[in-house]
């Protein structure tokens, strides 16, 4: 501050300027201001988080529901594929905000809440000490400034009861005067009495000036021990904006979807999924599947040949029912790998996703097929691992 804190008529009695005495307390008042106002912040976001776990619940029941009709859909291929990762989508978003949710209530929640508790120290009596520390420290360099304000304010009464009474005292010696009505005796005592009104004026108006001289000496010392404590109470603010500040962008860094990587992953991957829709290969694999491209049994020749007689196993005896059983392709079906499949059995088939071989036998009861490999080597190997090129 540059300049004095300008004199106070009566009309300016309820100035609310910083430097007139009480005038600091909303000031003061900040702290528990701030107190209350991480209380708010700490409800609002707990009731965020509250609307972050209602939706990711709806998305998992609505993905739990339309599960089974679209897995019983009547599309198929590419397309039924398309659809189901809408629902798959549905349960890894579910997922994300139910994380939002917790890290709303147990990180961003509890981050506040430490940090309230580390630096507002509440007293036995209420209130808290960082606002009784500057409401003493005010106090103390505002009392002898309000002390000096009271005395000039009473100076300045005195002042101005005197100068009323010297101004009407000279409008009765102008009335007397000239005026035949009022005796020479009369006369001369008025203007006695107007002499009486400005000497005591006059005085009164030294003890004033002198009492605003020593107000207005005092003033800067006045300011500057105001202005250290205002300082230091600035300084608490700071650091408590600049905590919320963080606190703030932590819940925007939680709750902006829109950068979250895995959410990128979600709706890149649902959107690879829908490109992918292929009529051809679709109809291709409804062809081999449904259609002209399904393995049948042609009717051939077959030579009788005579059991031999001799003893055999139970075990010998199933293989050989499995041989009979066995589902003639002519010519085979090629069909592609979806994914890895290493063979457990000897007589399995090991191959990698996207490797061709074809299938020479239709799928069983148990859901396997048998196939062979473009190096002649046969053997079973699961029905839904592979798809008809």
């Amino acid at each position: 501050m540059s300049t004095l804190p300008a004199e106070s008529g009566p009309e300016d009695a309820n100035n609310q300027s910083f430097w007139m005495p009480g005038n600091y307390h909303q000031t003061v008042k900040r702290t528990e201001d701030s107190f209350q106002a991480c209380n708010d912040i700490v409800a609002c976001f707990q009731e965020r988080a509250r609307v972050e776990r209602q939706y990711a619940q709806q998305l998992s029941e609505w993905s739990a529901k339309w599960k089974p009709l679209v897995d019983a859909s009547p599309l198929y291929g590419s397309l039924l594929r398309a659809w189901q990762c809408f629902l798959s989508s549905a349960d890894r978003l579910s997922s994300l905000h139910s994380s939002i949710c917790r890290a709303l209530v147990s990180e961003d929640g509890d981050r506040i809440r430490t940090w309230q508790k580390e630096t507002f120290h509440k007293k036995i009596f209420g209130g808290f000490k960082e606002s009784q520390d500057f409401e003493t420290g005010f106090s103390r360099a505002q009392k002898p400034w309000a002390k000096r304000l009271k005395k000039l304010e009473k100076a300045r009464s005195a002042f101005h009861k005197a100068c009323r009474k010297e101004h009407m005292a000279r409008e009765r010696e102008t009335h007397a005067q000239g005026n035949p009505d009022i005796a020479i005796e009369k006369q001369r005592k008025i203007q006695e009495e107007t002499e009486l009104a400005h000497q005591e004026t006059e005085k009164v108006r030294a003890r004033y000036e002198k009492v605003l001289e020593e107000v207005t000496r005092y003033a800067p010392r006045y300011m500057e021990e105001m202005e250290s404590i205002f300082d230091q109470s600035q300084e608490e603010e700071r650091k408590r904006i600049s905590f919320l500040k963080q606190a703030f962008l932590s819940i925007h860094r939680h709750l902006d979807v829109t950068n979250n990587e895995s959410v990128k992953a979600v709706y890149n991957e649902l959107h690879d999924t829908l490109m992918s829709i292929s009529e051809q290969e679709d109809l291709r694999w409804w062809k081999n599947t449904h259609g002209p491209g399904m393995p049948t049994d042609w009717p051939q020749f077959q030579e009788w040949t005579p059991d031999k007689k001799h003893k055999k196993g139970k075990k010998e005896v199933e293989q050989k029912a499995a041989v009979m059983e066995r589902s003639v392709m002519i010519g085979g079906v090629r069909v592609r790998a979806l994914y890895d499949y290493v063979g457990q059995e000897t007589d399995e088939l090991s191959f990698k996703a996207g490797e061709e071989f074809l299938k020479i036998e239709d799928e069983d009861d148990q859901g396997w097929c048998r196939g062979m490999m473009d190096g002649g080597k046969e053997g079973l190997y699961p029905a839904n691992y592979v798809e008809a090129v």
